[in-house]
């Protein structure tokens, strides 16, 4: 069972029999006796223990000769949250997969970006995974495919390039592979969609509870404008993506907030891209903004019993760590903030985006921009920056170390050696790399001690700052729940809509 995270043959089995869906997406049933394969919570008659293997990911049940079951669609899992929780070589690959970088830049830049050799990277993959990166990426086309395929009128023919695959005859032969189905006996399965030109709607799958309204009260409270917009029960911004700008619109539906815990629940989220091979990395971007493969449970049975925090989880279960779209946006924004309020740094940052952000033409009211990238900023003079020299010294240096490949926020590296790379930055402390590291690498350990927030929202709870973050280590491995727990309860309400238009 190597590549379970410690699940041994009997535990798989016993949340197999209880069809318990917290390890949909962590773990893969394959039935030698039909050969398929499912996920631990598929609906149909429990296999004998006999005749079922256990599989790390799709590509390996893939791999054995399985077919994907036609009832429970196992690969249309949310992801396993150990990727971020043990941040490993494994799991930092498979977001980059995730994202198509095996698609576009084959498995040697794969292996660049993670610093190994090719040899070695799929080695290292096949023991914890089950599958190599090939494989891997083939399982990710296939799924996006199928999604594609089930749930818009798009041709068949644009399916294939959207989903990554190099021709037509390659996406049929995976898909009959997969499903034991043509993609047209697919298109008959699914419902169909009507999507306008350069628009596709799709669901997004994300393990319950969640909580929607709190994570669109986030995202709004701290857009930039013209790069993101946002309203009763949505979220829309710009998207640079490797092929062309794009948009996204997330519907955040306050009815997401009450499925009930230990299930799925499906985000729509509406894409219009330049160019569809832009599906797969943004539909990944998006999935990371959402935290999507958050298991909460673990989170909640955690923190809810510290005597701090556990009435802060109780009163908004399943609450996400927000993410981002763009790492390299991510940090420049934080850099932007520092030492000045929310509302501050919305305003400076919407000035450095009309300034020097690349104008796009959307047809989303108030979705004007992408953020300028960091080729564009380390070019900038820091004295025309709208904010103090020093900082604006900083914003330009951290730009210069992003373009030239210095320092990366793609979840590929070490996320110490990203830390270490960013505090000897100029202008980059601690508080800086830290908040970094939890939005734009994902990481569920961070605890920012110094941070006024914090020690204004202990204060207003009655306890005494000085002695509850020193008490922080016991919240750990979720200090960034932790964290997003304490800043909820200063968080404006979201955007709610008018009594006037329900």
């Amino acid at each position: 069972m190597a590549g379970l995270e410690g699940l041994d043959a009997d535990s798989c089995y016993a949340a197999v029999k209880a069809r318990d869906r917290r390890f949909d997406g962590v773990f893969w049933t394959a039935v030698r006796t039909t050969g398929i394969y499912c996920r631990p919570s598929c609906p149909a008659r429990t296999p004998a223990a006999r005749n079922v293997t256990f599989h790390p990911s799709a590509a390996a049940a893939q791999g054995a000769g399985f077919r994907a079951c036609k009832r429970c669609l196992p690969d249309a899992t949310p992801g396993s949250p150990d990727w971020d929780v043990a941040a490993g070589a494994a799991g930092r690959a498979m977001r980059l997969v995730a994202d198509g970088v095996v698609d576009r830049e084959g498995v040697d830049g794969l292996a660049r970006r993670l610093g190994y050799s090719p040899r070695h990277l799929t080695r290292l993959l096949t023991a914890e995974l089950g599958a190599g990166p090939l494989a891997l990426a083939r399982a990710r086309r296939a799924q996006t495919a199928r999604v594609l395929i089930e749930t818009t009128d798009l041709p068949l023919a644009d399916v294939a390039f959207a989903a990554g695959f190099a021709s037509v005859r390659q996406f049929n032969d995976t898909i009959r592979e997969v499903y034991a189905q043509t993609p047209g006996q697919l298109r008959g399965r699914g419902s169909g969609g009507a999507p306008s030109a350069g628009g596709i709607s799709l669901r997004l799958a994300v393990r319950t509870p969640f909580a929607g309204q709190a994570l669109l009260g986030f995202l709004a409270y701290h857009l930039v404008p013209g790069v993101e917009t946002a309203g009763p029960g949505w979220y829309a911004r710009t998207l640079d993506l490797p092929h062309g700008p794009g948009t996204v619109r997330v519907d955040l539906d306050p009815a997401l907030d009450e499925v009930p815990a230990g299930g799925v629940a499906m985000v729509a989220a509406h894409f219009r891209l330049t160019d569809l091979r832009d599906t797969t990395a943004a539909v990944e971007r998006v999935r990371r903004l959402v935290d999507a493969d958050c298991d909460p449970l673990p989170v909640a049975e955690h923190l809810g019993a510290d005597p701090v925090l556990g009435a802060l989880v109780h009163r908004v279960p399943g609450l996400r760590l927000p993410g981002q779209v763009d790492g390299d946006e991510t940090a420049v924004r934080t850099v932007i903030g520092q030492q000045v309020s929310v509302t501050g740094a919305r305003t400076v940052g919407g000035r450095i985006v009309a300034a020097h952000g690349r104008r796009v033409e959307t047809g989303e009211p108030g979705l004007t921009h992408l953020f300028p990238d960091a080729v564009t900023l380390a070019e900038v003079d820091p004295e025309t920056l709208p904010m103090p020299r020093a900082r604006g010294r900083a914003v330009v240096a951290l730009s210069a170390a992003l373009a030239a490949g210095d320092l990366a926020l793609d979840r590929g590296p070490e996320r110490d050696d990203v830390r270490a790379a960013m505090v000897a930055l100029p202008g980059i402390g601690p508080w800086t790399a830290d908040y970094v590291a939890m939005r734009a690498l994902g990481h569920p350990d961070v605890f920012l001690p110094t941070d006024l927030g914090v020690r204004t929202a202990l204060t207003r709870l009655g306890h005494d700052p000085a002695t509850e973050i020193a008490r922080a280590p016991e919240w750990s491995p979720w200090r960034s729940y932790a964290l997003m727990h304490l800043w909820q309860t200063l968080m404006p309400d979201p955007p709610r809509a008018d009594p006037e238009d329900d």
